[in-house]
C-alpha cells in the first residue's frame, strides 16, 4: 500500500469523525507526510486514533510492518512493551509513543530478575515470553510468542517443560493444547480478567443467536463458552469468515471498531459490563499531534538488552 493510497483511505474515515477530531486528524496526516513517519494502531485504540492508522493490528505484527517500511518515524498508539518492540525491531528509526503514561499492567507483573530467578528454579524449562512483556523480560526469556501463535511455538519448542511468562489464562490455554509441563507465571490482564461466564451467559440472553468470540487472555471458563478462541487479527478473520451475522465480543471494547470496519455487514455486540482498558484508552489524537510536532516522548531500549531481546523473536519467527 502507497502513501497516496493510505491518505485516500484517512480521508474517507476522517469524514465520519466529529469537527474537532477532523481537523487535528488532517493536521495529523500533513505533518505525518512531512516527518515520513508511520502510525501504528493497536486494534483496541480509540475509534478517531484508528481512523488516522497507516496499519492497525496486534503489537508484535504492528512492529514487524513498520520495520518493513521506509519511514524515518514509527509513531506507535498502544502502550509501552508495544514501543519497546517497534524499537528492537528498528533502531535506526525514531520511536514516537504518545502518552508514556500508557504501560500494560500484566506486562508489568514479570520482572526480568524475577524471570532470572524462576528460570534457575526450573532449569529444565525453556522460558517462552508472551510478546506483551518488557524489552528487558524478554532478553532473559529463550523464545517470544503471540496469542495467535503461542501454542505452536510451546510445541516447537524442544522442551517437555515450558515457563509460560507473565499470563496464566494464555498459559493455561496453551498448556489444554499440548501435552507438555507448563507453569504458568501469575500474572493476567485486568481487562480480560474481569470478562465472566456471566457476563457472556448474560449477552447471550440479549443476543440469541449469536457467536461469542474470546481473546485468551480470558479467563478458562470463558474460553469454554467461546465459539472462537482468537487473537485480535484472528478475530477479524473469523468475523468475517462465519456464517454468523452476530457476534459476542469477549475482549477489549476497542476491537468493536476494527470489526465493523472488517465485517460491515455483521452486528458486533460488546459485553454488558464494557470491558475497557484504561491505558488503552490514555491516547488521543491531540497527543499523536504533539508527537509528531515535537518527536516526543521518545522510546529507547539499551543495545545490549534490545539484542538480546531480539534473539527471543527471531527464534519465535524461526519456528515458523
Amino acid at each position: 500500500m502507497t502513501h497516496h493510497e493510505i491518505g485516500v483511505g484517512h480521508l474517507e474515515l476522517i469524514d465520519e469523525l466529529l469537527l474537532d477530531d477532523q481537523a487535528i486528524a488532517e493536521q495529523v496526516l500533513k505533518i505525518k507526510s512531512e516527518r515520513n513517519a508511520v502510525i501504528l494502531v493497536h486494534n483496541y485504540q480509540r475509534p478517531e486514533v484508528q481512523a488516522i492508522a497507516d496499519f492497525t493490528g496486534d503489537s508484535l505484527g504492528l512492529s514487524r510492518e513498520a520495520a518493513r517500511t521506509e519511514a524515518d518515524v514509527i509513531v506507535f498508539c498502544g502502550v509501552h512493551f508495544m514501543a519497546e518492540t517497534a524499537y528492537m525491531l528498528s533502531p535506526h528509526k525514531v520511536v514516537l509513543l504518545p502518552e508514556m503514561r500508557a504501560s500494560c499492567p500484566m506486562a508489568d507483573m514479570a520482572d526480568a530478575v524475577d524471570v532470572i530467578r524462576a528460570r534457575e528454579e526450573h532449569p529444565r524449562a525453556a522460558v517462552v515470553s508472551y510478546v506483551n512483556t518488557s524489552a528487558a523480560v524478554k532478553a532473559v526469556s529463550d523464545y517470544c510468542c503471540t496469542s495467535a501463535n503461542a501454542p505452536q511455538i510451546c510445541q516447537a519448542v524442544d522442551s517437555d517443560e515450558i515457563l509460560f511468562v507473565p499470563d496464566r489464562n494464555l498459559g493455561a490455554f496453551v498448556a489444554s493444547q499440548l501435552d507438555k509441563k507448563v507453569i504458568s507465571w501469575n500474572g493476567f490482564c485486568p481487562t480480560h480478567e474481569r470478562i465472566t461466564v456471566e457476563n457472556i451467559m448474560r449477552a447471550l440472553e440479549q443476543h440469541p443467536g449469536a457467536e461469542v468470540i474470546a481473546h485468551p487472555e480470558c479467563r478458562p471458563e470463558v474460553l469454554a463458552v467461546a465459539h472462537h478462541v482468537r487473537s485480535t487479527s484472528g478475530m477479524l478473520n473469523a468475523a468475517v469468515t462465519s456464517p454468523a451475522r452476530e457476534f459476542i465480543v469477549a475482549t477489549e471494547s476497542g476491537m468493536i471498531y476494527p470489526l465493523s470496519q472488517a465485517a460491515p455487514e455483521k452486528i458486533f455486540h460488546t459485553l454488558p459490563d464494557e470491558p475497557i482498558c484504561p491505558n488503552m484508552k490514555l491516547t488521543t489524537l491531540s497527543k499523536v499531534l504533539w508527537a509528531l510536532q515535537t518527536l516526543e516522548p521518545r522510546v529507547t531500549v539499551p543495545e545490549d538488552i534490545r539484542v538480546r531481546g531480539l534473539q527471543a523473536v527471531e527464534r519465535m519467527l524461526a519456528l515458523g
